[in-house]
């Protein structure tokens, strides 16, 4: 018997959510992108303490779903494992280009990228394939992919901001220094490094203190 995997391409469909209201009132756009295990509505929660008037947040849905232990009750979801990475990968980018187009975003309004822990390798790939330019990007609690390089953000010319807990759970003391180096050779003197005292959790208190 001889094993043959094969490749196709198929129209296929998948939800995003939104939360506040685009208005000419909206002052920062956040395209915010969960980590594994989340759904995107539930994901919005961390970002009810901004201004509801000044931003409007948009998290996309990553497509692969999943239930949460064994009582088959609660479902989260996966952007990327290491099966079929690179198409994977670009599946994320075109439904990404889809939700761009869809919402229409306008340049008069400040672009805020944020990656949370598996949300971060999603968010930056899009930035280095696409080339946007948000105002500002926000790694938080996340790992930086290997092959992105210096190059790959030459156009970019915003602010960085990396944050992670220090007593996550899955970063240890070489893995923080690894990326936070891997940080400061991708984006230079824009960086900025802002730990706080904790595990591995959305810290909603530094997110809603970044642009005061």
């Amino acid at each position: 018997m001889t094993h043959i995997e094969k490749e196709l391409t198929y129209k296929t469909s998948n939800t995003y959510s939104t939360l506040n209201h685009l208005t000419s009132q909206t002052e920062n756009i956040w395209f915010v992108c969960h980590g594994m295990g989340y759904l995107s509505r539930y994901f919005l929660k961390y970002f009810k303490g901004l201004d509801a008037v000044k931003n409007y947040i948009i998290a996309p849905q990553a497509q692969s779903k999943y239930y949460l232990g064994s009582k088959f009750k609660h479902i989260g979801a996966s952007w990327l494992t290491k099966e079929n990475t690179v198409l994977e990968t670009e599946n994320i980018m075109r439904y990404f280009d889809a939700i761009f187009e869809a919402e229409g975003i306008a340049r008069d309004k400040k672009l805020i990228v944020l990656g949370y822990s598996q949300g971060v390798s999603v968010a930056m790939r899009y930035m280095a394939k696409r080339k946007i330019k948000p105002e500002n990007l926000v790694i938080h609690s996340g790992g930086i992919p290997n092959e992105l390089t210096t190059d790959d953000f030459s156009y970019f010319e915003g602010k960085v901001t990396l944050i992670y807990g220090t007593n996550d759970e899955y970063l240890d003391d070489t893995r923080i220094k690894t990326e936070r180096q891997k940080a400061r050779n991708l984006f230079g003197k824009r960086l900025e490094i802002v730990p706080f005292e904790g595990k591995h959790e959305v810290n909603t208190y530094l997110i809603e203190r970044l642009f005061e």
